[in-house]
């Protein structure tokens, strides 16, 4: 039993990494500007490193543009909540789980659905900012984008907390907290993005 849960554990942690909504262009061929570009304005988030990694495969559709710049971190936070979600979900399957270990899953699944209902939210919002005509219009819409993120950043700390007590499997734990932490950072990071594209306009 615990050499198939170790296998199945790592088929899932290998297609978390290579799900294809992660999969994107390489940034060979880019401009430099453009990752120059990216490279500047992810030093001003909270996670400079992990922005960089996973927004720089993205430089040919972000260019130097601010707003490309935070759609493309919001939509890319919001598929890597969509492969935890997965991950999590498939932890249940496991029979030798206790019921606690179980209850904090399910629990941690809801959180996760509710971040990616107000992450949907902020995607929605941000496309609105876009075709905004005035400074009230994108203000209005600028502040639900923001508002939305930042309560995904708060479901997000709630799943992570779920899983701290000693009354959990410690390779469950430290799998899952390592994506919800990683889910944390790059929402953290996109909404840093978000803020900086609003100051902007």
């Amino acid at each position: 039993m615990a050499k198939l849960y170790q296998t199945l554990l790592l088929i899932i942690s290998i297609s978390y990494f290579f799900s294809p909504e992660l999969i994107a262009a390489s940034p060979a061929g880019a401009s430099q500007k453009a990752v120059n570009f990216i490279q500047s304005s992810c030093k001003t988030t909270t996670y400079p490193a992990v922005c960089f990694r996973s927004l720089s495969a993205y430089a040919n559709a972000i260019q130097t543009s601010p707003q490309r710049l935070a759609e493309t971190a919001l939509a890319v936070t919001l598929s890597r909540v969509q492969s935890t979600k997965l991950f999590v979900s498939r932890l249940t399957r496991f029979k030798t789980l206790k019921k606690r270990e179980v209850e904090a899953i399910k629990d941690c699944v809801e959180e996760i659905n509710d971040t990616i209902e107000r992450l949907t939210k902020s995607v929605q919002e941000m496309k609105l900012c876009g075709s905004a005509k005035n400074q009230e219009q994108f203000a209005f819409h600028m502040s639900n984008a923001q508002t939305w993120t930042s309560a995904a950043l708060t479901d997000e700390n709630t799943c992570s907390d779920g899983f701290s007590g000693r009354f959990m499997d410690g390779r469950i734990k430290n799998s899952v907290r390592a994506r919800i932490v990683n889910m944390g950072q790059e929402t953290s990071n996109a909404l840093s993005l978000i803020n900086s594209y609003g100051k902007k306009y």
